[in-house]
């Protein structure tokens, strides 16, 4: 039977291998992907320290996945051999009731497949997928650009679009890095007064280059206060791991604003109930999109010239580029290249 190479990982804890696999036969309702890119997630971790429920080893990490349809299951239609597709995270439905279509496919405690946790990812040569995770990958961008905004960017695109905030509004990005420097252009591109937030003056030019209208550097100056004076902020998209960056910016949402949290603080968020009372303001999470939000994503991308920026490795050094992920050094997304 011809061979595969997969990157997997034994067990929880466990050190990634570099494996040969067979290639695999697409089931009923199911697809294969020629995988061509795959995204370096932080969230690949669960897979990596076995920190999620329903994980079961060996498994081959990865939800950010771009390629090509290499071979069709029975019962598959809308989809044909050669199209470009990609996967993020949700890897198929059970179809019992429609949370999957509200968009609470990780939670669904009925049956799910979450792409890389509880079916293998894309850290892998060819992979199969259920035909309903899929979403169609325009001509105009590239595999290892499309791979990222499986997750960075449709989790930032999907939240910005559905934050309530309007073309004019003040909309802060906080955080510059992987989520936050996709978050800025589309912020920019969607028609918001874009504020960019980051640590230091010497980020102000690149917030700029994004597209941001006004940068605050929450090292010299007061972040909240600023947002204040710019008459406070519509919707603060927060793309920061840090707590206490999270904490100094909510007091500069403006009446009846929003924040919402797609980093994951490493502390508890502190809000003053007296600051969302008297100005009905909230504080929110989300999580990412279903497949339409991520077609919808690329469509967006495709339209307004924004791109990921990537470090790209090959498949066999897997290990060293999730390190690199895992550093924070990676300027801002990792890529695996892997059948282009």
């Amino acid at each position: 039977m011809p061979k595969m190479r997969a990157v997997q990982v034994p067990n929880a804890h466990g050190e990634f291998q570099i494996v040969e696999r067979e290639i695999p036969q697409p089931g009923a309702g199911a697809v294969r992907l020629k995988v061509q890119a795959c995204g370096i997630c932080h969230s690949d971790e669960y897979a990596k320290e076995g920190s999620r429920p329903g994980i079961t080893y060996p498994r081959v990490p990865g939800h950010e996945v771009a390629g090509v349809v290499d071979a069709i299951g029975p019962g598959v239609a809308g989809w044909e051999v050669g199209q470009r597709a990609g996967v993020g995270w949700h890897g198929g439905h059970c179809g019992y009731c429609n949370s999957c279509q509200r968009g609470d496919f990780v939670t669904c405690s009925i049956a799910r497949q979450i792409t890389g946790l509880t079916c293998d990812g894309g850290y892998t040569e060819y992979m199969l997928i259920s035909a309903a995770a899929l979403a169609k990958i325009p001509d105009a961008i590239s595999a290892t650009d499309a791979a990222p905004l499986f997750c960075a960017g449709v989790t930032t695109f999907n939240s910005l679009r559905n934050s309530g905030a309007r073309p004019g509004d003040l909309v802060a990005i906080l955080g510059l890095g992987g989520l936050g420097h996709l978050g800025v252009q589309f912020a920019a591109k969607m028609g918001f007064e874009t504020v960019g937030i980051a640590r230091g003056k010497d980020k102000e030019s690149f917030a700029k280059k994004l597209g941001a209208k006004h940068y605050i550097d929450s090292e010299s100056q007061n972040p909240a206060a600023e947002l204040e004076k710019l008459g406070g902020a519509k919707v603060i998209l927060s793309t920061v791991t840090n707590g206490k960056a999270v904490n100094a910016v909510l007091g500069g949402m403006g009446i009846n604003g929003k924040t919402i949290l797609v980093g994951n603080p490493d502390q508890p968020i502190e809000v003053p109930a007296r600051l969302l009372i008297g100005g009905r303001r909230s504080v929110s999470g989300w999580p990412s999109g279903s497949p339409i939000d991520s077609q919808d994503t690329l469509k967006f991308c495709a339209v307004t010239g924004i791109r990921p920026m990537t470090e790209i490795y090959p498949l066999e050094r897997a290990p060293e580029a999730y390190e690199r992920m895992q550093s924070g050094k990676a300027r801002f997304r990792v890529v695996l290249s892997i059948g282009q």
